[in-house]
């Protein structure tokens, strides 16, 4: 509470300087300022409430989306305080009451920019030559759900707004409906090891189609909407259709044919960092030139990125631009939730309009996937799946409503319809999916012999060691020339292709998991095999340079020649409850099991037993008896809520195998979080200077209670 109170104090300081601000409205520093403070607010609010939806198994967008509408002008953003007597976000709405947009033009720019990222990414994952190879039933399973999803939207702003069905407003909703997030589905799949199931390949293929297919009636729609406001001229709308589809195509075809020589220019820069972001100017080129011929930014961002994904630069341009995609894209999902305003749902007829769309947006693509499935190889239950698969909207549909509203096709209303049926499918969707994978029941016909592809796990002791060979992996694939899609990032989901060679990849915990047609697993076995015997290499190489046994004795040498006070606060670390003063048991494995006992006792660990197997594992690797009878035993753990330590003392000394060959009387227990940045390393040395002599040794040993031990390590 008292850090609470100081922090606020601090706060209200800061602001203070603000005051005279108010009186500069208008100007360009006061609308620099006010664009600052809100990027700033954004960035908080959307990274904190992305994490609060995470930690409930919710999708991290929505979070954001969450707290675009939290802050936004309609709720918090208008609320004065010192400097902005308008609210941070809600000045523009109250200077431009007749706007279409609630924020700034400014603030806008940014999340255009984000948008055209957004899309230049997944055109990046998208693998066009997995889209024209796909089988028959994915490229029916992904068409007719697209098909069914833009009826369905179209026909009921139609039926409820009272206008033709190819006006341009029911045209945006309709469109808006056929979005899929695939990477939602992905997550699912992957947490229940269904990606290599043929429900889990039938839906990561008909998403790509979805894709493309999604892209095209965009670009479709925009052009209709922007060349006729008029339903009824069917020859103009067919002519404009063409030409849309036309600038699409034309465009798609130029770049997949010079794909290689942009590969070639881009390489011309050398490092990547300068790849990614050359190959986000060409990005932000085709854009403006795209919406200069009468089609959305955001197409030509993913007919960029769609080119640049047959090359072998379509991996590293995704990981150079990571850090900027963290940055802009939180940005455009906390945005797109300011659109939001939640007066409009005070009629009755907008929530019966919300509910329906939303209604009609899940039923089409559960029966426009779904019957399709049917007609293939899949029973109910797996057509089911398929369908349900794709229900979550995403990404792609918030930045079609920011383009519907950028060209005022969009109304108030219909953004918040919209958006109602995003957050229903995005969080009702995924839990449906969890609850019918469940089922351990087959989802193929009965008595069908399938050429489907096969899963090959390899499970490793540790998420380190996954992460090691994974890291290897996804080189070693380069290194042979595959082109490497990441198709889902927190769960490290990857498509790999090169000619006729295509399978996915991906690594969650302690397992790596292949799905592969059979003529390519013993390709999978050699692969891993060349990579855990380079690695087994290179660790040997490492043992041989690193020596522990003589790091261990410089470790003491350099304690004893930095002695002196620490520099952590190990009055916040060590605990006094967490100080054993005679120890009672004799072997070393069970005097690691004390010192946990005694966190455990205090509450400090999530989980005992795993803590425990931790510390033991790190034991087996190496002792850590250190000399002058102490011994540090140690480990990293996410079952430890943050860094602690506990002490315990035997004067007449156990075995604990320590350099010096005597034995070890002071045990001093350090555990960490792994997800969590704590000075583990800078812990131990620490201890390592206080313990720096026989000395200082016998001086702890001396100590007659747990007081004088703990003043000991904090003075």
């Amino acid at each position: 509470m008292k850090k609470r109170n100081i922090f606020i104090a601090v706060f209200v300081l800061l602001l203070l300087p603000l005051q005279g601000y108010a009186a500069t409205e208008g100007n360009m520093v006061h609308k620099m300022l006010l664009l600052i403070f809100q990027l700033a607010i954004i960035l908080f609010a959307a990274k904190y409430m992305g994490k609060l939806f995470k930690r409930f198994h919710l999708p991290v967008v929505i979070g954001e989306l969450f707290a675009g509408i939290i802050i936004g002008p309609y709720l918090l953003g208008k609320i004065p305080f010192p400097g902005f007597p308008h609210g941070l976000f809600g000045e523009f709405l109250l200077a431009h009451p007749e706007a279409t947009l609630p924020v700034s033009p400014e603030l806008f720019g940014f999340s255009i920019i984000a948008s055209i990222l957004l899309l230049f990414m997944v055109g990046l994952e998208t693998d066009i030559d997995l889209f024209l190879r796909f089988s028959f039933p994915s490229i029916v399973i992904g068409g007719m759900g697209v098909a069914a999803s833009f009826a369905a939207g179209a026909g009921m702003a139609s039926l409820f707004m009272g206008i033709p069905f190819m006006h341009p407003q029911a045209l945006f909703l309709g469109v808006i409906s056929t979005a899929t997030s695939v990477g939602i589905t992905a997550r699912i799949l992957s947490n229940r090891k269904q990606i290599s199931s043929p429900e889990g390949v039938t839906i990561l293929g008909s998403a790509v189609v979805d894709d493309v297919f999604g892209i095209i009636m965009l670009a479709i729609v925009i052009g209709i909407s922007m060349g006729t406001q008029s339903s009824t001229d069917w020859a103009h709308i067919g002519r404009i259709s063409l030409k849309a589809l036309g600038v699409w195509l034309g465009f798609t075809a130029l770049g997949l044919l010079f794909a290689r020589y942009i590969s070639r220019y881009l390489k011309t820069f050398k490092q990547h960092s300068s790849v990614g972001i050359m190959a986000l100017g060409l990005a932000l080129l085709l854009a403006g030139i795209f919406e200069s011929a009468g089609l959305a930014m955001i197409i030509g961002a993913y007919v960029m990125g769609l080119s640049l994904s047959k090359t072998d630069l379509s991996y590293v341009i995704q990981e150079s631009l990571h850090n900027i995609y963290e940055f802009f894209v939180p940005i455009f999902f906390c945005i797109s939730g300011m659109f939001v305003d939640f007066r409009i749902f005070n009629d009755w007829t907008i929530i019966i309009f919300g509910l329906a769309y939303t209604v009609s947006a899940y039923l089409a693509k559960i029966l426009g996937c779904g019957i399709p499935a049917r007609f293939f190889k899949f029973n109910t239950l797996g057509a089911t799946r398929i369908g349900v698969g794709m229900v979550p909207r995403g990404e792609v549909a918030l930045i079609i409503i920011g383009i519907g509203l950028s060209y005022g096709i969009l109304t108030d209303e219909m953004t918040g319809v919209a958006i109602l049926m995003i957050l229903i499918t995005t969080i009702l969707a995924p839990v449906q999916l969890d609850f019918l994978i469940r089922k351990k029941k087959s989802g193929i016909k009965k008595g069908l012999v399938l050429d489907e592809n096969i899963q090959t796990d390899y499970t490793f002791p540790s998420e380190e060691i996954t992460d090691l060979v994974a890291t290897k992996l996804v080189r070693y694939f380069q290194e042979e020339g595959f082109f490497i899609n990441l198709i889902e990032g927190e769960n490290h989901i990857y498509h790999i292709r090169r000619q006729d060679t295509f399978l996915s990849f991906h690594f969650f915990d302690q397992t790596i998991s292949f799905s592969t047609q059979k003529d390519d697993i013993s390709y999978i076995k050699n692969i891993m095999y060349e990579t855990l015997l380079d690695l087994h290499q290179t660790i040997e190489k490492l043992k041989f340079l690193a020596k522990p046994e003589e790091l261990k004795k410089e470790l003491r040498k350099d304690a004893i020649s930095t002695k002196g006070k620490t520099r952590l606060p190990l009055d916040k670390i060590l605990k006094p409850n967490c100080i054993i003063m005679h120890i009672n048991v004799n072997k070393k494995e069970n005097i690691i099991r004390q010192l946990v006992d005694k966190l455990d006792e205090n509450h400090l660990l999530i989980d005992r037993d795993k803590t425990l197997k931790t510390v033991l594992e790190r034991e087996a690797a190496m002792s850590t008896g250190m000399q002058h009878g102490v011994a540090l035993p140690h480990g990293k753990t996410d079952m430890v809520k943050k860094m602690t330590m506990a002490i315990g003392l035997k004067v007449e000394g156990t075995d604990f195998q320590s350099l010096d060959g005597k034995l070890s009387r002071v045990f001093i227990l350090v555990v960490s979080p792994k997800k969590i940045a704590e000075p583990h390393i800078q812990l131990l040395s620490e201890i390592g200077k206080k313990l720096y002599s026989e000395e200082a040794v016998n001086t702890l040993l001396q100590c007659k209670d747990e007081k004088e031990v703990r003043d000991f390590f904090i003075k």
